[in-house]
């Protein structure tokens, strides 16, 4: 394995980093953060949708996406570069939330033409409807119903926190299409636009929204959303996959979204943040920086943060080479998040109660972006599946081992 990047892909990210020097400021990234909280009527202003248009002009957007979908057939070493900077820098230049990858993998020819060049353009974005009340961690057991109706679905029922749905123009749906199947069997995906009659929209406000969390800091949302469909009537054209096939769908759409630059800056970009504070900052006359245990544990952190990044360059490397891609995405989720929690409790214990004061406190330190990281990592654990849950995939896919209740069967013979 080559670990260094290529000498064209360096190039790039130098180009990168003097568009961002040139084109972006601290309004623009403040407003970009602001926008993701707002209502869906609320669009950019023509600063923002100006860099965007100078974004996609230099063909950055889509990059490892074929041509025929309004992408530039590149590789995807290469949109992580490019993602990786504008992350740094402030703003996500991902395509659209969760839903890209899984219409390129099994969507028809009709919505790959639609759906992917308007995704990249930015022209649609989607919020991910699978979470239920009563149907989280076990995915499986969710309720909400879409009967077939000739050549429509009714669907009815809840979801919640669907991220972005109050600012998304689409959903990516998971439904139950066959009560009487299994329970992973009878599921379909729907990808259609959230203005469709019967669709309500709820806020459900998080931790971080009094006081609000600065900009940059990980799950810093200010509001989630309960989402609840009455007799929403969509065509069977809307039905991304095969009719009760959609499990695998799901699955293999979530699993080619954790893939990039994004997911992985999520867990690792609070290392940078305190070794860039532990290097620049101090306390009066004491220097964390000069404090050995803090320098062991800083160093320790940051060999686990090299992992991140090995894992995700490996399920880079097996989607470029088009290898089949199972447990690989769930090893990484279960590593990320949980060295993302590990860190931020560090932090806290390295810079003591000044890292506990939020946002607005005058001596919190750099906005109380530290604390409100302590708040926000722990459910990095649970978006997009549980750590858990990841581990029981990489188990019965990577290792082969059974599931646990065919084994407790097992034993009982």
């Amino acid at each position: 394995m080559d670990f260094a990047f290529t000498p064209q892909q360096e190039t790039l990210r130098r180009e990168v980093r003097q568009f961002i020097a040139e084109n972006l400021n601290d309004e623009i990234v403040e407003e970009m953060d602001a926008h993701a909280g707002a209502e869906r009527p609320r669009g950019p202003s023509s600063e923002v949708s100006a860099l965007f248009k100078k974004i996609h002009e230099r063909g950055w957007l889509g990059i490892a996406y074929p041509k025929e979908y309004g992408g530039q057939d590149g590789d995807r070493v290469s949109q992580y570069i490019v993602e990786e900077e504008f992350h740094r820098a402030g703003i996500a230049i991902t395509l659209g939330g969760s839903g890209a990858p899984a219409i390129l993998a099994a969507g028809t020819e009709e919505q790959k033409q639609y759906y992917i060049p308007r995704l990249i353009n930015r022209e649609i974005t989607f919020c991910l409807g699978f979470t239920e009340p009563h149907a989280g961690a076990d995915l499986a057991s969710l309720r909400c119903s879409a009967v077939r109706d000739g050549e429509d679905f009714v669907i009815n029922g809840q979801k919640m926190y669907t991220t972005a749905a109050h600012s998304a123009t689409h959903i990516y749906l998971m439904a139950r299409t066959d009560r009487d199947a299994k329970k992973h069997d009878g599921i379909s995906i729907f990808i259609f636009p959230m203005d469709t009659p019967g669709i309500t929209v709820r806020p459900l406000w998080t931790i971080q929204n009094n006081p609000t969390a600065p900009v940059g800091t990980t799950y810093g949302a200010s509001r989630t959303n309960e989402t609840f469909f009455d007799n929403v009537r969509v065509h069977e054209s809307c039905l991304l996959g095969e009719e009760n096939k959609g499990w695998r769908v799901g699955a293999m759409g979530l699993n080619l979204d954790r893939v990039g630059a994004w997911r992985y800056l999520i867990s690792v970009s609070r290392d940078e943040d305190i070794v860039n504070w532990v290097k620049n900052n101090q306390f009066g006359d004491y220097s964390p920086a000069k404090n050995p245990a803090i320098r062991d544990k800083i160093a320790e952190l940051w060999v686990e943060a090299q992992v991140c990044r090995l894992m995700t360059m490996r399920s880079m490397s097996i989607v470029e080479r088009g290898d089949e891609f199972t447990y690989e995405g769930s090893a990484e989720k279960v590593w990320a998040p949980e060295h993302g929690v590990r860190i931020t409790e560090a932090i806290t214990q390295m810079l003591g109660p000044y890292t506990t004061l939020l946002n607005g406190s005058p001596r919190a330190i750099d906005n109380g972006i530290f604390a409100h990281n302590v708040m926000g990592s722990f459910q990095s654990g649970i978006n997009h599946g549980s750590v858990q849950v990841m581990r029981d995939q990489v188990a019965r896919r990577g290792l082969g081992m059974p599931s646990s209740r065919k084994s407790t069967t097992a034993g009982a013979r």
